[in-house]
């Protein structure tokens, strides 16, 4: 396999210095590739039933372990079984320091899509009409001092299977779709360690931005409540405390 493109840094290098097609094409007739894939298909025919069945087996089997420890360890406090309920995190919208000199920011932006834009690149390529809503800055009502916000992290300790999950507010204003964490929490299934754990959410109000603007579907955003909470919600009227007089005593006998 010395001859694949997948063998070295160099050789991968330069195999991505080629357009989408020719990459895709050479990967698909790569010796190391194509090993790869027959190794694949011979644990999807023959192995994976086998895991499995066995799967299967152990699960049956710990349902009934569980069952005789519940009976004997009576007063022992278990993990409770959390499969298929409804499940809720909670944290603060914050940034973080996973090491010496690196700082991330909560929030994101639209000129940081625009600053790794890619014409042609499977990832970072943009369509034109986001272009030009950006040049022209048309963001309607979802800029925040005429910027608009892309994505934001918060510590809300996620997992597998919560991409989509809503994200809401104290006042239980929908603010986000949950969908990924970053790469030092990883391994928060393990160990939660809410100095580096962030979830990644992308904002709301580029959700309604895509929506309206880009996708011409304010027809949709009518049908919709918005609520900006830094404008409707009013602080709170504190009444200060009267000061009690005090008594004075009288001079009369």
């Amino acid at each position: 396999f010395d001859g694949s493109p997948l063998a070295s840094q160099s050789q991968l290098d330069n195999l991505l210095n080629h357009n989408t097609e020719d990459i895709v094409n050479a990967i698909q007739n790569d010796g190391l590739f194509l090993f790869y894939k027959e190794m694949l298909d011979l644990y999807t025919a023959e192995i994976a039933p086998n895991v499995t069945k066995y799967d299967n087996l152990i699960s049956e089997g710990m349902e009934k372990y569980m069952a005789a420890q519940l009976e004997v360890f009576k007063d022992k406090r278990f993990y409770p079984d959390a499969n298929s309920t409804l499940r809720i995190t909670y944290g603060n919208v914050n940034g973080y320091s996973p090491r010496d000199a690196v700082q991330y920011e909560n929030q994101t932006w639209l000129e940081g899509v625009m600053e790794k834009y890619i014409p042609g690149n499977y990832e970072f390529d943009l369509p034109q009409k986001l272009i030009d809503l950006y040049n022209k800055k048309d963001y309607g009502q979802y800029a925040e001092n005429g910027r608009i916000p892309v994505c934001f992290i918060a510590s809300n300790h996620t997992t597998g299977g919560n991409s989509g999950s809503p994200a809401i507010d104290a006042y239980g204003n929908l603010i986000g779709l949950n969908f990924d964490r970053v790469w030092e929490g990883t391994m928060s299934d393990y160990n939660y360690d809410a100095s580096i754990c962030r979830n990644i959410m992308v904002d709301i109000r580029y959700v309604l931005f895509i929506l309206d603007k880009y996708g011409d579907c304010g027809h949709l955003v009518k049908e919709m409540k918005l609520v900006h909470p830094k404008a409707d919600v009013k602080p709170t009227q504190v009444t200060p405390k009267k000061t009690p007089k005090k008594s004075v005593p009288s001079k009369k006998h």
